[in-house]
């Protein structure tokens, strides 16, 4: 069945009556969550342990609610006040540690994702910072400094990063720090991929700093105007944002082998979104640069060749 992010808000929200009636169906939820959206976590999924699906799955579903409580229930007030809401249910996922005094989850995802969280000892930071990222989309539309956009993408995208090695029972701080320069890059290449639509939904990505330098006015903007100071621009941020996949790529060596597949697959796919970009001449605002089924195929490929390094 589609995802309907209304329906399940109504079942499984606050106000709604279901509770998965055990930690199998609260599993099998989590994979219909996964499995109704993007085609990329189910070709990532091809790679994974048998062993680490399921965990993955109640993760992804913890990102997917998340991420539509922010821009899937109207914003403002109601969607800070659902977010609340999801931050006491994953309280609840570590109440049992013994200083936290809550009820135990009842929802389908905090369901699954306890028994993930106690697997691997994962603490609440990540989680947290996810939810923090979705308040901050609430009241901050477009950012000042590229500084500011950093900051954004530490709660937005490298949590996800740190969340896999968690995963992967390979967390130390040396492979954090590689996987948050990956995650950057990645959010960054789906802002430039993603100006055009961002901006019909009222957030622009570009810091106003990188505009003003390079002579990017406001009227332009405003105009979507792709003229050479845009194309100067977003070429910038293009190499820029190659740079973290450059730096991100030291992760790989550091990983399980059983981790390497998917890692370089989402760096190789970052990396084809920027070109993608560039073969567009840097015109985002006429046209969403897309990565090709046969880019997509190749990279497929590349990844089944590099199986077994």
């Amino acid at each position: 069945m589609p995802w309907d992010f209304a329906r399940e808000l109504e079942r499984w929200g606050p106000r709604g009556s279901d509770r998965a009636s055990s930690l199998s169906a609260a599993r099998a939820y989590c994979a219909h969550v996964a499995k109704s959206h993007y085609e990329n976590f189910t070709v990532v999924s091809l790679f994974l342990p048998r062993r680490l699906i399921r965990h993955f799955h109640a993760v992804y579903a913890y990102y997917r609610w998340s991420d539509d409580l922010a821009d899937e229930t109207g914003g403002g007030q109601n969607a800070l006040d659902l977010i609340m809401w999801w931050r006491e249910q994953l309280r609840g996922c570590y109440s049992s540690a013994g200083c936290l005094k809550m009820p135990d989850p009842r929802q389908p995802v905090m369901i699954a994702l306890r028994e993930t969280i106690r697997r691997f000892d994962i603490p609440s930071q990540p989680f947290l910072d996810l939810l923090t990222a979705s308040e901050q989309d609430q009241f901050v539309k477009q950012y000042a400094t590229f500084d500011e956009l950093l900051g954004y993408c530490r709660n937005s995208a490298n949590p996800v990063g740190r969340l896999v090695l968690y995963l992967f029972e390979c967390f130390d701080e040396t492979r954090a720090a590689l996987a948050d320069e990956v995650c950057t890059g990645l959010q960054l290449a789906n802002f430039w991929q993603d100006v055009s639509r961002d901006f019909a939904i009222g957030r622009i990505y570009i810091p106003q700093e990188d505009r003003h330098q390079f002579g990017y006015s406001d009227e332009d903007l405003t105009a979507k105007n792709c003229t050479p100071a845009f194309r100067s621009l977003m070429r910038f941020e293009v190499d820029r944002a190659r740079g973290f996949f450059d730096r991100g790529e030291n992760l790989l060596p550091l990983l399980p082998r059983e981790a390497r597949v998917d890692v370089d697959l989402f760096i190789r796919g970052g990396r084809a979104i920027l070109t993608a970009i560039e073969r567009l001449d840097y015109d985002v605002w006429s046209h969403r640069p897309e990565v090709t089924k046969w880019t997509k195929a190749k990279l497929l490929l590349g990844a089944l060749a590099r199986r077994f390094w």
